[in-house]
């Protein structure tokens, strides 16, 4: 897979700890004692956040008549 240039919100508390949000998919939302820790749960969130899109699609899906088709994209 190709990857993603995406794009974090970051944000540091008066505690030391940093918050973080992907952009272009606000649902995926983290934080970290570092950034390379808030990196890592910001990309934990952004599956869960893609999966869950996924399994959401699946099922409204079901209520139609639909059929499946890989699509490989190139940028």
């Amino acid at each position: 897979m190709k990857n993603f240039n995406l794009t974090a919100i970051i944000e540091k508390s008066e505690d030391g700890w940093y918050s973080g949000q992907i952009q272009e998919f606000p649902a995926a939302i983290s934080q970290g004692k570092t950034i390379d820790e808030l990196k890592e749960n910001l990309l934990d969130a952004f599956k869960m956040v893609i999966e869950d899109l996924k399994e959401s699609t699946k099922k409204e899906s079901t209520k139609r008549k639909t059929f499946t088709r890989r699509l490989l994209l190139h940028a």
